[in-house]
Order: C-alpha cells, then structure tokens, then sequence
C-alpha cells in the first residue's frame, strides 16, 4: 500500500462506535474508507453535513456531495445538511468527538501548523483552528517528512494553526503521542525502524523500551 492508504488505516484504527468525527481536507478524507466492519461513526465536514461517506464510484459522483475541500462524497442513510453557522457551532460548542487534519509541521510540544506556507496564496484557514480547539481529540495524519525535511520539529517556523497540542500524529513512518514530557513513539510502520524515524524527525522523541509495529 502507498504512504497515504498507510496513514488513512491507521488513523481508523482511532475511530470509536456512535462517535461525532470532523475529516479535514486531503489525506484525512481517506480515512471514511477504513472504517472498521460494524463500526457506526458519523462524519462531519465544516461545510455542513453530517453522514457522509467515501467516495462515491466514478460516474455516480454528486455536485451538490461534496466534502470542504470540493472533493466528491457519498450520503449515508440518515445524513443531513446544514448551514455553516450550524456547523461551527457544532465544532466550537465542542460536540465534535475527533477531528482528523492534515499537518505541515508539529512541533516537540505537540502544536500544529497546517494552515499557510509564508509566501503563498491561501484562501484562508478554513476550519482548522476552530477544530483543533473545540475537537474533544484531534489526530493529525501526515506525511513524516516533506522530500527528505523533518515536518516534525523542535520549534514551529510556520504559523501556527492553535495554542493547544494536539492529541496524536499518525505519519507513514511512525505514530507519535504528544505528552507533558514530550513526544513518545508509539508505534512504527511495518518494515520501519527505530533508527529510520529519528533519521527523519529533527523533534526529540522519547522511545519506550520496546516500539511495536502498526497494526493496521
């Protein structure tokens, strides 16, 4: 399997039943296929809908479906929408369970940048601070380095997206929890080692006496 079906399993691995969970543009959208056998999770998009899910086959693809960043989902039975000022409500009255987002840097104390590269156009922040502040846990799915750069790293140097830390990343090498003392690993990828993650990670990690394997 590619990096990105890697992460998306393993991030479902976090979902829990009759859960509420906010899937962020990119590669967390992936994650509403993986969803485990018997499981019921009710996926919300700040868009405005709630039951969404993966994408539909080509062909049968919906305009009026779509996930916040444009992408084509399908509607569950029971799915409904709503308006954006219902949605934000919904993520800042902090009934969301989890949120999944993407991440271009996190930093030795578990803070997130996902938001702007300085010098790039952006439409703006979206969601993104809303949900790392109102999300009750909030997993970040991404890849652990960016052609050869640590995108995990002692100091922010992009903006950052919230002043709390986030609860779990979830890279295509590793799975790293944010904790008072710093980051722990976890968890590596299958075929990974120890040796492989710190070559790639300028952060400091604090490693367990024994790093199991994903399962995935």
């Amino acid at each position: 399997m590619d990096a990105k079906e890697l992460i998306a399993r393993r991030v479902a691995r976090e979902l829990r039943d009759s859960t509420l969970v906010n899937l962020g543009i990119g590669l967390p959208t992936l994650v509403a296929h993986y969803v485990p056998e018997g499981m019921l999770v009710a996926f919300q998009s700040e868009n405005g809908i709630i039951g969404f899910g993966s994408r539909p086959p080509d062909g049968m693809e919906d305009p009026n479906l779509t996930d916040a960043g444009g992408g084509f989902i399908s509607a569950l039975p029971g799915a409904y929408a709503f308006d954006s000022a219902t949605s934000f409500a919904l993520i800042r009255g902090g009934h969301l369970d989890m949120t999944v987002l993407g991440g271009l840097q996190v930093d030795a104390r578990g803070h997130l940048a996902n938001w702007l590269v300085p010098g790039k156009m952006v439409a703006g922040m979206g969601g993104a601070m809303d949900l790392v502040a109102g999300a009750r846990r909030v997993v970040i799915a991404m890849q652990h380095a960016a052609k050869g750069t640590a995108k995990i790293v002692p100091e922010l140097t992009l903006p950052p997206t919230a002043a709390r830390p986030v609860s779990l990343v979830v890279t295509d090498l590793a799975v790293i929890e944010p904790t008072p003392e710093g980051l722990v690993l976890r968890e590596r990828a299958p075929g990974v080692s120890v040796e492989q993650i710190l070559a790639l990670t300028t952060a400091p990690l604090i490693l367990p006496d024994t790093v199991p394997e994903m399962t995935l």
